[in-house]
């Protein structure tokens, strides 16, 4: 069993690896996410996310059938990705001595993922492609330190996104266009400065859209013919231009991608406890982001990374982007390892956040005044 953070990469794993192999999906490589899956009594791969592999955690901790367990892209460090790594920690020191764990990333913090699952560091060289980054950052008027603004990602930044792409265009010979933006508004915004882009197509891809629409950008198809009007070569297909969210930022190969556009933004989860709410909130990526992100243009190639900032602004960001146990909204998790009982955790969650999550589990009557969890607590788990 192998966990891919988004569904969509999930899917797209699951059918490449069943490509490679020369095998229809389902067969030795399957997949299975929420509400739907590929699978057979031949599966011997199967693709989820780890919000499913909590669940089966939770419903049989034991795992019958599975002999080894991946967790890939361990950076990422979501609050479900967090849980399904303790969670299965805790199953082989206690019940499968015989289950294999591996947690695996390009970017993570080996060392220390290794000293809390008790595990050997193997590094894998990867065949991948050189990608030579350049740096294009906006001009005074808009402002290196001044992609966000109190209401969010500048106008001005993302015109200048937009005319970063146009160059790239212009700079680069041949490979598709994969530009990384924080949000569907910012793609919609660079999609509206982008119309009438000679000789290219325009596509985008976030989680919004429907899988089936997630799959077409993601297969690998005959080039795009060039739009009317073009005045590309006759015979010579289109350049895609694919808008994406970081849906695309690792896990998946975007066939025909040779180019990226970074605009340097993360969307990541942020509770406010003064209003107990909680939501997500633009903020500059970690330097193990722009890593993956320009990778994205050397899967199939030699590829191009153009940072949309300077070299002093990337020197200044994080190395890794915040665990989201740090601060996200913590009722879920709570409830999780209220049914799961004691256990150890990667990185152990703010007190007081803890406590905000644990007080509303009560007031809704998912644990007791001791912190146990009730039957209505299980039952929403199961949900």
């Amino acid at each position: 069993v192998v966990t891919q953070p988004r569904r969509v990469a999930a899917r797209a794993a699951a059918r490449r690896i069943a490509a490679l192999m020369g095998e229809g999906l389902g067969r030795t490589v399957g997949y299975t996410v929420r509400g739907e899956g590929a699978t057979s009594r031949a599966t011997r791969v199967e693709m989820v996310t780890p919000g499913v592999l909590v669940r089966r955690l939770q419903r049989d901790p034991e795992l019958p059938g599975v002999d080894a367990v991946v967790v890939d892209e361990a950076h990422e460090r979501s609050l479900e990705s967090d849980l399904a790594l303790a969670f299965a920690a805790d199953v082989r020191a206690n019940l499968r001595e015989d289950l294999a764990l591996v947690a695996m990333s390009a970017t993570a913090e080996a060392e220390r993922m290794a000293g809390f699952l008790g595990a050997d560091v193997l590094d894998i060289p990867a065949a991948g492609h050189p990608v030579d980054v350049r740096w294009a950052p906006p001009a005074d008027g808009a402002g290196a330190g001044r992609a966000l603004g109190p209401e969010g990602v500048r106008r001005e930044f993302l015109s200048h996104v937009a005319s970063t792409v146009r160059r790239a265009m212009d700079r680069t010979p041949a490979g598709d266009v994969l530009v990384f933006l924080p949000g569907v508004r910012e793609i919609g915004a660079v999609a509206a400065a982008l119309e009438g882009l000679d000789g290219a197509v325009v596509e985008r891809l976030h989680g919004r859209m429907p899988p089936e629409a997630q799959d077409r950008v993601l297969a690998p198809t005959p080039a795009a013919p060039a739009p009317a009007g073009s005045s590309a070569a006759p015979g010579r297909s289109a350049r895609r231009v694919i808008l994406s969210t970081a849906v695309a930022e690792s896990s998946l190969t975007v066939p025909g991608v040779r180019v990226v556009v970074d605009a340097g933004l993360s969307r990541e989860a942020r509770t406010d406890y003064g209003r107990g709410v909680g939501g997500l909130v633009t903020v500059r990526e970690s330097q193990a982001s722009g890593v993956q992100r320009a990778g994205r243009a050397g899967r199939e190639g030699p590829g191009v990374a153009f940072r949309c900032m300077d070299q002093a602004t990337w020197s200044r960001l994080a190395k890794h982007a915040e665990p989201e146990v740090r601060t996200a909204d913590l009722t879920g998790f709570a409830l999780e390892l209220a049914c799961w009982g004691a256990t150890r955790l990667l990185e152990e969650p703010p007190e007081a956040a803890l406590d905000a999550a644990r007080t509303v589990l009560r007031g809704i009557g998912c644990i007791d005044a001791d912190g146990a969890v009730t039957p209505l607590g299980r039952r929403i788990v199961r949900l």
